[in-house]
């Protein structure tokens, strides 16, 4: 099948869909009676059933997998589409591809994957050097697999055989003899660590379980640092684990006593310092530790203020530290003596400026580079000693840039990545002092891309406060802009997650079947600033909602699509987006795909054993100990605001072991919808009874689920079409 076959007829619906047993239960809260007749779906034991999906209670797994199987039969007269969509997604991957070489030291390092593997090589081989055009000589590493390359960590073989397999970090030493890698094989994000002796190619005996991935290795490599998992799934304690030695005997480096505080660790650029970063949606402290040194005490840099954030790089003598203090809303940019760090040192380096987002900090040895964001758009400044400043940037419309970190210091080189919804991915190499540019890597589609056959364009819609909402697309050249046109409307708003306009080959399979691809780049993200962001969280959390909806309106006024020929699709705090718009506006929509959806958000934020919920509340309020937090969740809450009218065709999608948004809440959203809907539909549930929150993790596998979606979405708005 190709994009111009024919579409497969409407969905094929069994005589029955599952019903779910309603067994009533209730509680009151602030003078509130709540009822919630499918409580019973979440399984007692689900801290055990993520380390061991066998472990779920038969009634529960009986009800999933029913739900599975009508959603496979609904789906029945897609299945040629889906296997035709699947392999025009795999075709368009360069399946051996490889990333730039990131050099370092004596090596340079890379991932690659071969012809038909699912998971990645982790690889390095000796760095050569090559003359960059109109630069003279300069020390790099080609891109892609030369003679000379090792293999260090082969993904496919340590993933063989099993149902799921992701590798969370691999990370080598300064001394590059050993690599310290962390492995999720449930999908439930409890990663193992283990050491890999590089000469010889074969991991110690010691095993470090239960952690976040992240590992730092100390300067001299005989002992690295991890976060530790608490009881309740939490990142919160810094440990020092020695190689060879058992991990009962591992050394405490941090506690975090604060539940609602998550802790991360990382490594100045500089490479001198370990730092602890304990942080929560609104603050944040950073703490240092001496990599050379590694029985040294953590110092901390400014303790933590409510609502203020930071973090923090090293240069020379002195810390270089991104932060909100003192009213930068969008951030500015200080500096401070190492042996002074604290809040009343800070001194202005880059001031902050209103409406100029810096939304990340690199500093090599003899350069500052940021990069900042302004009316959507980003741009990366570098700035050297002296102060002198210059910015780099593209003149399109709507696109994406991103910089890598690299594993260099002392390097006048920064690497950033470009593209469009039209462009593919461009990989530079940028001389902060000459100002060249060498491309390293462009992205190759294999089955031929030609970037001019497609339009990329950005509107604004108007919020019912009259905030101009941006709203990026992508079509076929030629479009009538008749309202004809099915469109695909993703959006996110959550967290302050900046939505790019970057190119996916993926889309391309919706798009050259005549579908708009437009994401809304709505208030919860920071496309507009921080202050987008903090005008889509807590009690103005329903200006998400609203400018979706807005975004949907405006491009139906547009005339490049009208009422019911949308699809909109989000994931995770996505989801939840999806579920609000799914009650607030379903006569604009022909089709919900709602991706691990945080749907039952009242439940959730009140069980504070859950992994995230404490970590939460700063983004959504504290229902428990607030009655506006509770009246707000409750007035958008998807699960408790399901009502008896029609919906749109809806597919929810679930992994069993997912730490962040549990199976539990798509699946009694899905009984209640069913139980409660008055028309439209169908509602279809499919839980991923092998994965967790990121889906199936093989690069192939998750081809299958991108085509899933798109069936449906394609199925949707083929049912709603006029006669």
């Amino acid at each position: 099948m190709t994009s111009d076959t024919p579409l497969p007829g409407p969905f094929t619906l069994p005589a029955e869909a599952p019903q779910a047993e309603a067994r009533p239960h209730a509680f009151t809260i602030h003078g509130r009676r709540i009822a919630d007749d499918y409580a019973w779906l979440k399984a007692e034991n689900w801290r055990d059933v993520l380390k061991d999906p066998a472990t779920l209670p038969d009634d529960i797994r009986a009800y999933l997998e029913s739900e599975n199987a009508y959603a496979e039969a609904a789906l029945g007269e897609a299945g040629a589409l889906r296997k035709s969509l699947v392999a025009e997604m795999r075709a368009r991957i360069r399946e051996d591809d490889a990333s730039v070489p990131d050099p370092d030291g004596p090596f340079a390092y890379y991932m690659r994957h071969r012809e038909g593997g699912q998971h990645p090589l982790v690889c390095r081989r000796p760095r050569t050097v090559v003359v960059l055009p109109g630069q003279g000589a300069e020390t790099a590493a080609d891109g892609g697999p030369e003679e000379g390359e090792a293999i260090l960590l082969d993904g496919d073989k340590e993933g063989e055989g099993l149902p799921f397999f992701e590798i969370a970090a691999a990370v080598h030493s300064d001394d590059h003899r050993r690599l310290a890698w962390g492995a999720d094989t449930k999908g439930s994000e409890l990663h193992t660590i283990r050491v890999r002796d590089l000469d010889t190619g074969t991991d110690a005996a010691d095993l470090v379980e239960s952690t976040s991935g992240e590992a730092v290795w100390s300067a001299d490599g005989t002992a690295y640092w991890y976060v530790a998992l608490d009881e309740n799934h939490r990142p919160a304690r810094v440990m020092r684990h020695r190689v060879g030695t058992p991990q009962a005997e591992d050394v405490l480096v941090y506690e975090e006593a604060d539940a609602g505080v998550f802790v991360h660790i990382g490594k100045t650029q500089s490479g001198r310092f370990l730092t602890v970063s304990a942080s929560d949606h609104e603050t944040s402290e950073v703490h240092l530790l001496d990599r050379t040194v590694p029985d040294a005490a953590l110092t901390v840099v400014a303790p933590r203020e409510h609502r203020l954030i930071y973090s923090v790089e090293n240069w020379a003598d002195y810390l270089v530290i991104l932060t909100n203090a003192d009213g930068a809303e969008d951030f500015k940019i200080v500096t401070t003596p190492l042996t002074a760090p604290g809040r009343e040192n800070w001194q202005d380096a880059v001031p902050y400026r209103p409406g100029v987002m810096i939304r990340h900090l690199h500093v090599l040895g003899n350069h500052m580079v940021r990069l900042e964001l302004e009316n959507a758009l980003p741009r990366i400044i570098v700035r050297d000693l002296a102060g002198n400043e210059h910015a780099v940037s593209f003149p399109e419309e709507a696109y994406s840039l991103s910089l890598a970190s690299g594993h260099e210091f002392e390097t006048a080189r920064i690497r950033f990545t470009y593209s469009s919804m039209t462009t593919p991915a461009e990989t530079y190499d940028y001389d902060c002092v000459t100002k060249g540019r060498h491309l390293r890597k462009r992205q190759v589609v294999p089955s031929g891309h030609a970037a001019g056959d497609y339009v990329t364009r950005r509107i604004f819609a108007t919020a019912p406060d009259g905030e101009q909402v941006p709203v990026s697309l992508l079509h076929k050249k030629g479009l009538s802009l008749d309202g004809s046109a099915p469109l695909l409307l993703y959006g996110y708003g959550s967290y302050g997650t900046l939505m790019p306009a970057a190119f996916s080959t993926n889309r391309l399979s919706l798009v050259d079947r005549r579908f708009v691809y437009a994401i809304a780049h709505i208030r919860g993200g920071t496309e507009k600033g921080w202050r987008w962001y903090l005008d889509g969280k807590r009690e103005k959390k329903p200006n998400t909602f609203s400018d979706f909806v807005a975004s949907a309106r405006a491009l139906i006024d547009a005339g490049y699509t009208s009422e019911k020929r949308i699809v909109a699709h989000g994931g995770s705090a996505g989801g939840m987006l999806m579920g609000a718009v799914a009650n607030l506006a379903p006569e604009l929509f022909a089709g919900i795909v709602a991706d691990v959806p945080f749907v039952d958000v009242l439940n959730t934020m009140l069980d504070a054993d859950l992994p995230l919920t404490p970590p939460e509340w700063p983004e959504w309020g504290n229902p428990a100990e607030s009655e506006a937090a509770c009246a707000t969740i409750l007035s958008y809450s998807p699960y408790d605001n399901v009502a008896a009218k029609a919906y749109p065709a809806i597919l929810a999608l679930g992994g069993l072991t997912d730490p962040r948004v549990t199976y539990w809440e798509p699946a009694k959203w899905v009984a209640r919808l069913r139980a409660t809907m008055t028309g439209g539909g169908p509602v279809l549930l499919r839980i991923n009874m092998e994965a967790g929150h990121g889906g199936a993790a093989g690069r192939f596998d998750r081809l299958e689920e991108v085509g899933l979606i798109y069936a449906f979405a394609l199925m949707a708005a083929q049912a709603a079409r006029p006669a």
